[in-house]
């Protein structure tokens, strides 16, 4: 996208503010006005006060100049005040539109992308936006209104050298073209580095326990020291820019103004000026300097703005979950069918290697295999989270992909060994989502199930504690269980359990364990399972291996078979054996 195309799209951002954004170009315009007014003011004053001795000229002078700086004053304030809120408008319309668009990317570009990266999008680069989007609006406005007023003013005094000041104009404007690619090169540059200064402090946060028993600390302080330095020399690449072009351009208008005093003296000099006329002439032409050099300047901000607004409509701009059904589901029966499918993360290996496998209403699965075998990928193909290469997965008979996305995942729920709490009160939790409108007595009855009560009645504030940022302080049983609540408020007929009890201890699991079986009453439920002995009652057991299903059967007739879960069976009991006092 050009520069042209990535601006205009910008300001359609502004456009809803459109009224407020015109009180602050109106109130620019009449701050301009006042900055010829003074130099305007010069000549009658030295010429009628201090030449022809003019009484009249000497009494209403001080109060003139006092008004232009009281109008000039009242009008800044007005457009500073008026820009600042347009600003925070845009920059909060577009930070909600980048969060709208993050909650409905599809799984796999979180697994591509930092969330240290999403991160500092969001917060950083956003709020550099507004320099391209208001602030260099301000600048361009009202200091170009500056100089032309001021050129208008130098015409009307002395056109010849006027266009001595307008002859330097080509040159400015290529020094500002010469300098722009880079400014705007360095500033992604600072984005990124940013992105990676935000990644390591969120991993160093949240691995703080890892960082410390391993001693990690210097390696840590390295990356960040790495990330900082980069973003500092980027930095520092964009102030060498942005300071080399300020001083060529005034070095241009130092000429210029040299080139006029000189004619200028000489014109005094035949009389073909007054005193008034040439003071309020070279006042004018110091005074075009400063608009000048901040017009020049603002090229750096608009530079980095446009940079952060690549970064910005990019996310936006993103794909979001494909949701292309149009077919409804209300509540389902629980029938699932996995028919011929395959999947793949990378192009040359299959995670999912024409898999078939059908679950009848209400019936429990459990499926095993080593790390590796597909287990996973299968249940994350079910709500969507990733779309299978080849192949169908129907649910009640109908096709996942012809479903509406809302419809089928509202039929699904989910507990995994990876508990997600937000930092948010226990009741928060349970009713999380869609569940938010639930009763304190429905909350409470989830909670009774899934047998968290008995420590939630121990807290301070009961349902009402918060649980800090994702539970740091409960226990990983009582998380557990949260999360088993939340599923069973949620009611949804398909159940996935992706190893729900595999980081408990003994007296933790066996909570957890009496809770799932709660939940997993009269729903159809797939059980990712770590420990064998806790799916031995589980109506089938399919073991995977490579990506494809190897066994399938009853606990007692894979035993039977002798085969690959009978090997992991004796494997985890002789364990289990070693493990006994």
């Amino acid at each position: 996208m050009s520069s042209k195309d990535l601006y205009l799209r910008l300001l359609r951002y502004v456009l809803p503010y459109w009224r407020v954004f015109l009180v602050s170009i109106l109130a620019m315009a009449v701050t301009a006005a006042t900055e010829p007014a003074f130099p305007a003011l010069l000549k009658p004053m030295l010429d009628g006060s201090f030449v022809d001795k003019d009484p009249e000229t000497m009494r209403w002078m001080p109060f003139l100049i006092v008004a232009i700086f009281v109008v000039r004053g009242i009008a800044t304030y007005i457009s500073s005040y008026a820009i600042s809120w347009v600003s925070g408008k845009v920059v909060m319309d577009l930070r909600e539109l980048m969060f709208a668009r993050m909650v409905n990317l599809p799984t796999g570009y979180f697994a591509n992308n930092t969330s240290g990266a999403l991160i500092s999008k969001v917060s950083y680069d956003v709020s550099q936006v507004t320099d391209a989007a208001t602030s260099a609006i301000t600048v361009m406005v009202r200091d170009s209104l500056t100089i032309l007023g001021l050129l208008g003013w130098l015409l009307y005094l002395n056109w010849k050298l006027t266009l001595v000041a307008v002859i330097v104009t080509p040159a400015i404007a290529l020094v500002v073209k010469a300098f722009s690619g880079r400014l705007r090169t360095m500033s992604r540059g600072s984005q990124r580095s940013m992105g990676d200064i935000t990644h390591v402090l969120e991993e160093t946060i949240e691995c703080h326990k890892v960082v410390k028993i391993f001693g990690g600390q210097a390696y840590e302080a390295r990356r960040f020291h790495d990330a900082v330095n980069a973003l500092r020399r980027f930095n520092l690449k964009q102030a060498v820019a942005a300071s080399a072009s300020v001083p060529i351009v005034q070095i241009f208008a130092a000429i210029a103004v040299a080139v006029i005093v000189y004619m200028a003296s000489a014109q005094s000099a035949a009389n073909q000026t007054t005193v008034g006329g040439f003071v309020s002439f070279l006042t004018a032409m110091l005074m075009l300097l400063a608009p000048l050099k901040r017009l020049t300047g603002v090229n750096e901000s608009l530079q980095r703005g446009l940079a952060a607004a690549e970064s910005v409509f990019a996310l936006i701009d993103e794909e979001a979950e494909p949701d292309t059904g149009r077919q409804r589901l209300e509540r389902s029966r629980g029938e699932v069918e996995f028919r011929d499918v395959s999947f793949s993360y990378t192009a040359d290996k299959l995670a999912m290697d024409h898999v078939s496998l059908a679950i009848r209403p209400g019936e429990t699965v459990a499926l095993v295999g080593q790390s590796g075998s597909g287990k996973t990928t299968l249940v994350n193909l079910l709500p969507r989270f990733y779309h299978p290469s080849g192949g169908q997965i129907l649910v009640d008979g109908h096709d996942i992909e012809h479903l509406r996305l809302a419809d089928l995942r509202a039929n699904i729920a989910l507990v995994s060994q990876d508990v997600v709490l937000f930092n948010d009160t226990v009741a928060g939790n349970i009713a999380y989502g869609r569940q938010a409108a639930a009763s304190e007595a429905e909350i409470i009855a989830a909670a009774e199930a899934a047998h968290a009560m008995e420590f939630i009645r121990e807290m301070p504030q009961g349902l009402q504690t918060f649980v800090g940022e994702n539970g740091v302080r409960l226990s990983g049983g009582q998380r557990q269980r949260l999360a088993i609540a939340r599923a069973i408020l949620k009611n949804a007929p398909i159940l996935i359990l992706d190893e729900a009890t595999s980081a408990l201890d003994t007296e933790s699991e066996r909570h957890v364990q009496a809770a799932l079986e709660n939940l997993m009453q009269g729903r159809t439920t797939i059980v990712i399972a770590h420990r064998l002995s806790t799916i031995e009652h589980a109506d089938r057991i399919v073991v995977m291996q490579k990506g494809r299903v190897a066994e399938m059967g009853s606990h007692r007739e894979l035993l039977a078979l002798d085969g690959i879960y009978a090997n992991l069976h004796r494997i985890q009991f002789s364990q289990e054996k070693l493990r006994q006092p």
